[in-house]
Parts: C-alpha cells; structure tokens; sequence
C-alpha cells in the first residue's frame, strides 16, 4: 500500500440531485466539505490506497483511497492498517481468537501468536472508490468491467 499525503479539502456546493432530472445549483447556501465528514482528528488522519483483492468482500477494492485515524482505539471486528512482519496490511481485527482476517474468503486467517512482529498503525474510518478515471493499477477492477471474474459485485 502507498501512503498518500492529503492535499486540498474538496467542496461541493449543494444539493445535488442523484438523477438527471435536476442539475447542481452552483449556488446553493451550503456546501459538503469531504474533510467534515471523514476526518475527525486532522492531525493525526491520513489517506493510504489499497492494493490487492484481500478485502473486497467488505467492499474495498483494488485501488480503493482508504482514510486512517491513528488516534482511535482498535476495536474488535475494525478494519485496520497494520504492518505485520514489516509489511504494511489492511486487515479486520479479531480480538476474540486474536488474529487478523481478510475481507476475501480466499484468504487465510493471520495468527497474532505465530507472527514476529506485528503493530497497529490505524483504524480505517472510510473508503473512498473511483468510479471514473480508475487508476491503472486498479486491476481487479478492470478484470470486473470486462467481466474476467466472477468474483466482482
């Protein structure tokens, strides 16, 4: 995975019809700002892609801008951005058998107890998936969109 630096706020005035039938008012009183409704710590908030298939039974995808709050406690059954064995992972904290689960039945579970080292970095909070101009490393995506796999929602 790739840590991603935040950059601007994102601002989109408001409402915003989902259908054709209505086109955004540019000058609508209020506006969304992403950053309000995903970041609770700025400080301590930061973007990482995920990379890989392992989690996509929970919906996060190849590609998939992930937001992680270091500053929130990990909980039982959170997603979490980890680096298990010096390598950075995104996984579902068990805490009842102690161990690290993937969102992809195709992967094993991870044992905490049979691992060297093993730390939590984060807790994911959102995801956030493009639905145009999709990277090209997305590639189970595009396997879904030329319909390679029928493993894709």
């Amino acid at each position: 995975m790739k840590i991603i630096a935040q950059t601007n706020q994102l601002v989109m005035p408001l409402p915003a019809a989902s259908g054709f039938s209505t086109p955004v008012d540019t000058e609508a009183e209020s506006a969304l700002d992403l950053n309000q409704h995903v970041i609770q710590h700025p400080a301590a908030t930061y973007y990482i892609r995920a990379q890989g298939d392992a989690m996509m039974q929970l919906g996060i995808f190849d590609a998939d801008l992930l937001v992680v709050d270091r500053t929130l406690e990990p909980a039982h059954g959170d997603v979490v951005i980890a680096k298990l064995n010096g390598e950075w992972v995104c996984k579902v904290l068990d805490l009842h058998f102690y161990q690290l689960l993937s969102g992809n039945d195709l992967f094993p579970s991870i044992k905490l107890s049979e691992v060297g080292s093993f730390t939590i970095d984060g807790v994911v909070t959102h995801s956030l998936r493009y639905h145009q101009n999709i990277p090209v490393s997305r590639t189970s995506r595009s396997r879904c969109l030329s319909r390679e796999s029928e493993n894709c929602i």
